[in-house]
């Protein structure tokens, strides 16, 4: 019964969704019940196998040389229970010699068959059992194992595992032949490792036996623990009654649901993981795969996305369709000046970052038998990055996801507008409205709160409304990944030693980046200030210097970086919640005043609080395009509008005592008209795509795009449906593409 709660969340999913006023209890409708309720069942008995009570075995997998003989024999006394080791208990006794033995009469490939079978004819339970290095490498065995036991993978860095295995004098293991060094195979070995385990604990160098020990125990419990990681709505209003129960939201809940109920976003419940000074110095070393795996391990619970699973997801997202190996690049632009590039995925902007995961999170998450429609506000780059990621999904996942993508449609450049028009495909399509970004995204938070809308596409289409801008959690939460990432490139290049401060600064819009740079803080990034760069619409300058909100008389001015052409800055309400400790009722004062007076201003107090890490500033059209020019001249490196409007709210706000680096959110080929401008390049064509092949020819840094490339000679004249700012018309497309797609 220890996921019981989980079962009954998904219960309640099926039943809100035939709540309203417009649900009839016909066959359909039923079905789609029916189904919901198999689902929990389904997750019920789940979650019953992989719980550790009683006679469930806790075994330890890692390298050789990770000390798991010695952490199980410290946990058995621990924990008053029988301690297994494999070597020594069931192979050397099953052999009647040792294993070194074995291994020299037999050779590699028999000694793994040989292994494995002694393993599958062991069974024990409420047991430590130390597995072999070479336990991983034989299936049949270990899902055996896995049958009666929680894995918990020790993670030692392969440096590290070298340099213990040479202490120990052993300068051979199993499987490793002649040519092939130590390091390689136990990298080799890796992938073995992370396939079976259910939770990892990072082995930091110098970490005694007891610590490792104590942090498997920590580990084996959150395992358990399956209801303590939840999320709250940043406008819910805790109760005076201790005894009265919170509601809360599981990961994969918050995920599907994207907009909480009472309009709030989704926030965790508590705070957010931090990794130790030694867990994060073996990151240095690390791919950026493998740190994303890691941060986000601690970020998701095993429940929601099982590690192995997780796994998966992050290879798929962040391998062939980024064009840098490193994902996230970090360049050294001048002084203390670095660049964090984040326009090498498919759609080049940094939105790929997020949303060539957040799709895999979100079709494990949702329930099998629930048809999705994704709303998507976008003001650029959204928009392709979402149809591209999507897009990407399984066939049986683009059957029953559908992804409908709002856009102003004067409001982006000519290329964006290009893109986003040719990245529809089967399961998704584009809406240009005639308005600004601010209604596009207001609008979908609305038809979010309309409950009989909502029951009506569930009862007539058995589809369910969600969100994939960074109102949604699992949206946001892959962007804390490169904000560590870089620090950590910064460490591993020489440029800072870890635990040296250093400032980032981004071009702000809808607070979504640079808040993803606060979590990174929170988890053990030593960020000092946070520098919101904006550009005209600088609505988010004003706050952070002034504490008052102010959209009376504000009108959204068109620029140069559109894509933080933004005035309702939707993620600012996730930090002021952070900010105010939690206070939901301040935050749906100030919201719901932000609604109706279009205003609203903070204490004081909190001002202060806020300017502790932030400081902000905002830079002009001309400033702009002379930061383009200027940049160019000096270092050949061409800069995007948006990654300019940082860099000249660096120059003037920072004060050089520390490395800042600043966020490249786009690549400069999207904005060819502006670059071209800048430049002074007086061929200045007609159309978009010649511009940018124009702009390739240069010899600049960073190199051409070439996805970019690509889409300018496919010369695809789509076209989209363009409507009126009127929610109700939004709607009418809305319940249209419902029908088209899932009837």
């Amino acid at each position: 019964m220890l996921h019981f709660n989980r079962c009954q969340h998904l219960k309640q999913i099926a039943q809100k969704c035939f709540s309203s006023t417009h649900v009839k209890t016909d066959k359909h409708a039923q079905l789609f019940l029916s189904r919901t309720f198999a689902l929990a069942e389904l997750r019920k008995s789940w979650h019953s196998i992989y719980s550790l009570v009683g006679d469930k075995n806790i075994i330890l997998m890692g390298p050789p040389g990770a000390g798991k003989t010695t952490v199980g024999r410290i946990i058995g006394q621990k924990l008053g229970c029988c301690v297994i080791d494999v070597d020594d208990d069931i192979l050397e006794k099953t052999w009647n010699m040792s294993v070194s033995e074995k291994l020299q009469d037999v050779g590699n490939e028999q000694f793994l068959e040989e292994e494995g079978k002694a393993v599958l004819n062991f069974s024990a339970s409420g047991s430590v059992i130390s597995l072999t290095g070479s336990n991983p490498l034989h299936d049949a065995s270990m899902r055996h194992l896995k049958k009666n036991g929680i894995i918990v993978y020790l993670d030692v860095p392969p440096t590290d595992t070298v340099s213990r295995l040479k202490l120990m004098k052993i300068d051979r293991i199993i499987g490793q032949n002649s040519g092939t060094s130590m390091k390689d195979l136990l990298k080799f070995r890796r992938q073995y490792y992370k396939k079976w385990y259910d939770t990892r604990v990072l082995c930091e160098n110098g970490a005694s036996p007891e610590e490792v020990a104590d942090k498997v125990l920590n580990a084996v419990k959150r395992y358990q623990d399956v209801d303590s990681e939840t999320f709250i709505s940043t406008r819910h209003i805790w109760p005076k009654d201790c005894e009265q129960k919170v509601p809360t939201k599981f990961f994969s809940e918050a995920v599907t649901e994207g907009l909480a109920p009472d309009g709030g976003l989704f926030v965790p419940e508590k705070e957010f993981p931090k990794l130790n000074f030694g867990e994060w110095k073996s990151l240095v070393g690390a791919t950026y795969i493998e740190r994303a795996q890691i941060l986000l391990e601690k970020c998701i619970h095993p429940a929601d996305i099982p590690a192995s699973r997780l796994g998966e997801m992050i290879e798929t997202a962040y391998g062939e369709n980024f064009a840098c190996s490193k994902i996230a690049p970090v360049r050294h632009l001048s002084g203390n000046q670095f660049i964090l590039e984040l326009f090498h995925g498919p759609t080049g902007s940094f939105k790929d970052l997020s949303l060539q995961l957040m799709p895999h999170l979100f079709a494990h998450c949702i329930p099998p038998s629930c048809n999705y429609m994704i709303l998507v506000a976008t003001s650029g780059d959204t928009g392709s990055a979402v149809l591209n990621g999507f897009s990407r999904l399984s066939k049986n996942d683009k059957q029953r996801i559908a992804v409908a993508t709002f856009f102003p449609e004067d409001g982006v450049s000519d290329f964006q507008k290009a893109q986003i028009i040719g990245s529809q495909n089967e399961n998704g399509w584009a809406v240009g409205v005639k308005s600004d970004f601010d209604f596009c995204q207001t609008s979908i938070k609305r038809i979010f709160q309309d409950s009989d809308f909502t029951g009506f596409l569930t009862v007539e289409y058995g589809t369910v409304l969600s969100s994939a801008n960074s109102i949604n959690w699992g949206r946001l939460l892959p962007q804390v990944v490169y904000h560590a990432s870089a620090y950590l490139d910064l460490v591993s290049q020489g440029f800072i030693s870890f635990g040296s401060p250093v400032d980032v600064c981004i071009p702000t819009g809808n607070f979504g980046n640079i808040l993803a740079a606060v979590y990174a803080k929170t988890m053990g990034i030593p960020i000092r200030k946070f520098i919101c760069a904006s550009n005209q619409n600088h609505v988010l300058t004003d706050f952070i210097k002034t504490g008052h909100y102010d959209l009376r008389e504000r009108k959204l001015a068109q620029t140069f970086s559109p894509a933080i052409d933004i005035l309702k800055s939707s993620n600012l309400e996730r930090h002021l919640h952070l900010m105010a400790n939690k206070d939901g009722q301040l935050m749906t004062r100030l919201f719901n005043q932000l609604e109706e007076q279009h205003h609203f201003q903070i204490e004081k107090i909190l001002v202060e609080k806020i300017q502790q890490d932030f400081v902000a500033d905002w830079c002009s059209e001309g400033e702009c395009l002379a930061a383009i020019h200027s940049t160019y001249n000096t270092s050949g490196y061409i800069l995007d509008p948006h990654t300019a409007v940082a860099k000249v709210v660096a120059d003037r706000m920072q004060d050089k005592t520390c490395p800042v680096i600043v966020s490249s959110t786009a690549h400069y080929s999207k904005f060819a008209p502006a670059i071209m401008q800048a430049l002074k390049i007086k061929e200045i064509s007609q159309t978009s795509s010649s511009q940018v092949y124009l702009l390739s020819s240069y010899n600049a840094l960073p190199p051409p795009h070439e996805a970019l490339l690509e889409r300018t000679k496919q010369q695809r004249n789509m076209e989209c449906q363009v409507c009126a700012a009127d929610v109700n018309v939004l709607k009418s497309h809305v319940e249209k593409l419902a029908q088209n797609h899932f009837i």
